[in-house]
């Protein structure tokens, strides 16, 4: 058995029955669960179908997620979740760096980076350095004025950990910055790097060793393993090149509003859904959704 899944960004809400319709009867026909009116259904397909980029290129010009997956193990027991622009709307490095009057070139190096066009070590030492001598007091400043969380997220570690599933934040950022989103959205780990200080201000250099792309993909073999878990029930979710390791390897790998390159490596791509597009691909409805006290 498997599942196609159509889901709308809720703040759209465009998910109508025609579209539903249209696309079972593509699919061959199957039972309809609609998970949230408006926002996500569910195509229960008694075989896996075929040549279906034809529909999930039609339902992007319709704003609507299409993914495809067996029925079976759907719920997933672990998440691992990258930060800056998956679980928050920004790069903290970026935001850091406009604090210090740096704020175009280093974005700049951070898009490329994570389209895969710079090593992911190099790029951040190039960019910390540009950080050298800022207040440390800034980073509190950022988290406070420029940092917001990305729609979804807190549903998303909510509603997994009230069914018993574990929530890790493994981040190319800084601690820093992971430390605070993790304990406000709820994850019981997170890791990143950290920026050096001496006298109250950024050194312009980051601790080693560098967690990067295969640091992720460690923290997924090291947590599952821990955890008893096998990777075939791990969810993970990243938008940028150094994501790709743990994306490729995690049970169900989902690239969240991701860059072209990362994309293109996925079975699971969410190009309109928020955050709680995740929930709908593993089979919760919008009635299972814990939406924690702000």
């Amino acid at each position: 058995m498997y599942t196609a899944t159509l889901i709308a960004n809720p703040a759209d809400a465009n998910l109508t029955a025609e579209i539903v319709r249209n696309a079972a009867d593509f699919l061959g026909g199957g039972r309809l669960v609609w998970l949230a009116d408006g926002i996500a259904c569910d195509i229960e397909l008694s075989g896996r179908p075929e040549a279906t980029e034809e529909l999930w290129a039609n339902l992007q010009q319709q704003r609507i997620d299409f993914v495809v997956q067996p029925s079976q193990g759907r719920a997933k027991r672990l998440l691992l979740a990258d930060m800056d622009s998956t679980m928050i709307q920004q790069e903290c490095i970026d935001e850091l760096a406009v604090m210090a009057g740096v704020g175009e070139r280093v974005a700049g190096i951070t898009a490329r980076a994570m389209n895969g066009e710079l090593d992911f070590e190099a790029a951040l030492r190039e960019r910390v350095a540009l950080l050298a001598g800022l207040d440390e007091a800034v980073i509190q400043q950022v988290l406070d004025t420029r940092i917001t969380l990305m729609p979804g997220g807190p549903a998303l570690v909510a509603t997994m950990k009230a069914n018993g599933a574990y929530a890790a934040l493994v981040s190319g950022g800084f601690t820093d910055f992971t430390g605070p989103i993790a304990a406000r959205l709820g994850f019981d780990e997170n890791r990143a790097n950290t920026l050096l200080r001496s006298d109250g201000k950024l050194t312009g250099e980051p601790a080693s060793p560098i967690l990067g792309r295969d640091a992720k993909v460690q923290a997924l073999k090291e947590i599952s393993a821990r955890l008893g878990l096998t990777l075939g029930q791990t969810i993970a979710v990243g938008d940028g090149a150094n994501d790709l390791g743990m994306l490729t390897l995690a049970g169900s790998g989902v690239a969240l509003h991701a860059k072209p390159v990362v994309a293109a490596e996925c079975d699971v791509r969410l190009n309109f859904a928020d955050l709680t597009g995740l929930l709908y691909v593993q089979g919760y409805s919008a009635a299972d959704f814990i939406e924690p006290v702000a």
